[in-house]
């Protein structure tokens, strides 16, 4: 049997009914979905629950001193406060993840950045929904306002500090901090060395 081609591609099987669960103001729905598998039109459709999701964008700050920028948030499904970095959705019609990101960084970390490089873009759970997270390496940080912008919930509540790459990546290894996108991020960043002790000599712009 041969290997199938190492990436990943668009599939589409077909639905014979599909009906919402939860659909309110807000851009996350919930739906059910009636799927049949392709080429077996007599077969019995099964049910996959979807959340609609807009896609998310997820920023790895580090600052000249090899430090990252850190927010401690609730979460009340995971019922924990997890370490996470910036982030948002990408819930503005036509905004392309990257301006999402810079608005984030702003709004969030009260910081704006003159180097941008994408690491990568994940689907975190694709078993029950399309979201990608899309993340990026903030560099050449500055302190800014953010604006009228207002912390509200648990964004009001959430703690800010600077963490060194390397204490970071140690407790990502040791299981200290679990939050996907963070990981994701650190893990990304430290083997395409452009952080930590594997970093890169030479630095680029936005990429």
């Amino acid at each position: 049997m041969s290997t199938p081609e190492l990436s990943d591609q668009p599939e589409e099987w077909p639905v014979s009914a599909t009906r919402d669960l939860h659909r309110g103001d807000w851009v996350v729905a919930l739906r059910a979905d009636d799927v049949r598998r392709p080429g077996d039109p007599d077969g019995e459709p099964f049910t996959r629950f979807v959340l609609e999701h807009p896609g998310a964008v997820v920023v790895l700050a580090i600052d000249d001193d090899e430090r990252v920028l850190c927010l401690w948030q609730y979460r009340h499904a995971a019922r924990h406060r997890l370490v996470e970095l910036p982030a948002g959705l990408c819930d503005a019609e036509g905004e392309e993840p990257l301006d999402v990101a810079r608005r984030e960084l702003r709004e969030e970390a009260l910081l704006e950045a003159s180097e941008w490089t994408h690491l990568t873009s994940v689907w975190p759970s694709p078993g029950i929904t399309a979201e990608v997270q899309h993340l990026y390496l903030a560099r050449g940080l500055r302190e800014v306002d953010r604006g009228d912008f207002v912390l509200e919930h648990e964004e009001a509540d959430m703690t800010t500090a600077w963490v060194p790459f390397a204490d970071l990546l140690a407790a990502v290894l040791a299981g200290r901090v679990a939050d996907a996108p963070l990981v994701t991020a650190i893990l990304a960043a430290q083997a395409r060395g452009l952080a930590g002790s594997e970093r890169s000599t030479s630095r680029g712009g936005q990429r």
